[in-house]
């Protein structure tokens, strides 16, 4: 008997059979973000104390950071085959769990080796969990509200990093650093939970022949604003443009794709080479080196996250107003002339208590440009520059360049920060050079994708390269 909601598609019920406020949607969408915080920061309060109890080099250290990431590698090389199986929001849930069981283990490592492997577990999770929640939070919010949603997930991020810092300056004075890794089991199982009762995309519904529980999506997270007819049309013909030549990886760098991944690429690989997770996981490391005390090193960590979490927060304010594009360069901006600022005081101002405030100012004030920019943006625009066929794809590769630049830079950042090296200082002047040459590529080849719907995007783009639609 043919269902007639699926040859008439005005006599499909729009109302969701069980309402989900949108609020509830995005806090739970966007609640993996602080898996991904929690765990990046949370090493910068563990270090102090295991460097001592364990008398670790500075390529230990850098061993241990990396280790995150190259889980996440791993991870987000697989997010876009479960993407695909098993959708977003089950992809989101198994990345949950992982981190719990890779959370329990490092919690428990005796050494220094299964610490490394217990990182390598949640580095997995979280790498599936980073490619793929831009994609859920994008594919469910409507275009008006894109750039906010995306940000929310950055919100939650240097929200998790936050918790991170204020968790270990709290077990600080009790070197309970075995409970600073446990932290992280409870927003992942939170976010278990929550997406037990939260839909899938309406995007991967169509795609795989579920288009009422599609309608019932978009009425759910969009209200009123949405005409659902018109949206289902556009999926579907953005999905039959999509399916007229059979997916491979290798034509994201070919056609009217490669434009794109390179902006994506660019963006990955900037967000980590400009510096931030050097700062993010070795500043309280930083401020021993130069003197001070690590309870007080582990307060200045709060304060950066702190900043992070406020100027994170007004983003989400300005994102979809001043456009993605101007964000990024002010960011980087503001990045260059703190990171010189900072290595000229490491350099010449060598009263301790100056020292180490002045750093904290410039870091803060670094900080600030970099949310302003490359923290909430990156994972924004890459979310919406891929088409639809290649979007879990693209996310996938963005995700693993990204972990490979984060794992780069933070198993080299102990080596050469290391006075035998370019010192602090140095560092700080070599991250500078960085930031330069990411203003120039990225006011050369950027794109601004603000206002417009996924759909819209991606036939422009299409149109741009001769690709138009047919029949």
């Amino acid at each position: 008997m043919t269902d007639p909601s699926r040859t008439d598609p005005s006599t499909t019920p729009t109302a969701p059979a069980r309402h989900i406020s949108r609020t509830t949607l995005y806090f739970f969408g966007a609640l993996g973000g602080i898996l991904f915080g929690y765990d990046l920061g949370v090493i910068s309060g563990v270090l102090p104390f295991i460097g001592k109890l364990w008398t670790l080099t500075s390529w230990d250290k850098g061993v241990i950071t990396a280790s995150l990431s190259v889980g996440a590698i791993v991870g987000a090389l697989f997010s876009s085959r479960t993407n695909d199986a098993l959708g977003r929001r089950r992809t989101i849930m198994v990345a949950a769990g992982i981190v719990i069981v890779g959370t329990l283990a490092a919690s428990f490592s005796p050494t220094f080796t299964l610490l490394v492997l217990s990182r390598l577990i949640i580095g997995l999770g979280i790498g599936l969990s980073s490619s793929t929640v831009p994609t859920y939070l994008s594919e469910l919010a409507p275009a008006r509200l894109r750039g906010a949603m995306g940000a929310l997930n950055q919100i939650f991020i240097v929200l998790g990093i936050l918790i991170a810092f204020l968790v270990s300056y709290w077990l600080g004075p009790i070197s309970a650093w075995r409970w600073m890794f446990a932290g992280a089991i409870v927003p992942a199982v939170i976010l278990l939970i929550g997406l037990v009762f939260l839909p899938e995309t309406p995007r991967w519904l169509v795609k795989n022949g579920q288009e009422e529980e599609a309608r019932r999506v978009l009425a759910s997270a969009h209200g009123n604003t949405v005409n659902l007819d018109e949206e289902i049309a556009t999926i579907h013909e953005v999905i039959r443009l999509d399916t007229e030549e059979k997916p491979r990886i290798r034509d994201l760098f070919s056609g009217f794709v490669r434009p794109m991944i390179v902006v994506a690429l660019l963006l990955a690989i900037g967000q980590q080479f400009s510096g931030v997770n050097a700062i993010n996981a070795y500043f309280p490391t930083m401020l021993i080196g130069l003197g001070f005390a690590t309870q007080a090193a582990l307060l200045s960590g709060v304060l950066l996250g702190v900043t992070k979490f406020l100027f994170t927060a007004w983003v989400v304010f300005v994102v979809d107003r001043w456009g993605r594009k101007p964000l990024l360069l002010i960011g980087n901006v503001i990045m260059v002339i703190t990171l010189v600022a900072a290595g000229l005081v490491v350099l010449n101002v060598h009263d301790t208590g100056t020292r180490g405030i002045l750093m904290l100012v410039m870091m803060v004030l670094y900080l600030v440009g970099y949310e302003l920019g490359w923290g909430a943006v990156v994972w924004v625009m890459m979310s919406e520059v891929f088409p639809l066929k290649y979007r879990a794809t693209g996310m996938g590769v963005s995700s693993v360049v990204l972990w490979s630049a984060t794992g780069i830079v933070s198993a080299v950042f102990p080596i050469i920060s290391d006075p035998k090296s370019l010192g602090i200082g140095g560092s700080m002047f070599l991250f500078a050079g960085v930031n330069v040459v990411l203003f120039v590529l990225t006011k050369w080849l950027v794109p601004e994708t603000k206002g417009r719907s996924l759909e819209q995007i991606e036939l422009d783009l299409r149109a741009r390269q001769g690709v138009a639609a047919k029949g």
